[in-house]
């Protein structure tokens, strides 16, 4: 049975309240229960986190025994050199993963430290990349 990660950064915690516009109105426990039944061949893990080096922590954790990783680092996306490094860092392979179309927003998005050093990257499609991501696998 395949081992996957979907690990989730800052704030995508508050999916299903948050800017539902942009991030629909489901809350992600709720999708996740979905992912598992859509995968039952699969032994799907989830991890959120609002903190960097909890994020991290979690890639070292699992990174030498999972068979990939599903990234959304939301706003570290953007900004984490350290993210970046322990995705480069570990032998798991990762598709990266945004709800919205970051190269349709703001400027600063556009760029991902992450792109690099996944096998792919899923953007704008809604909760549903996570599912595409997990079908790479």
């Amino acid at each position: 049975m395949k081992k996957i990660l979907i690990l989730n950064g800052p704030n995508l915690n508050l999916l299903g309240k948050r800017e539902p516009t942009v991030y629909g109105s489901q809350s992600f426990e709720d999708y996740f229960e979905i992912l598992k039944s859509t995968f039952p061949e699969y032994e799907l893990h989830y991890f959120q986190s609002n903190h960097e080096g909890a994020l991290i922590d979690k890639i070292h954790e699992t990174g030498f025994s999972f068979d990939g990783i599903v990234i959304n680092a939301g706003g570290l996306t953007h900004t984490s050199v350290a993210l970046a490094d322990a995705l480069s860092s570990v032998t798991t392979p990762a598709v990266e993963v945004h709800i919205s179309n970051i190269h349709a927003r703001e400027a600063f998005r556009h760029h991902s430290y992450l792109t690099s050093r996944c096998k792919g990257m899923i953007c704008g499609l809604g909760l549903k990349g996570y599912e595409f991501a997990v079908r790479y696998f």
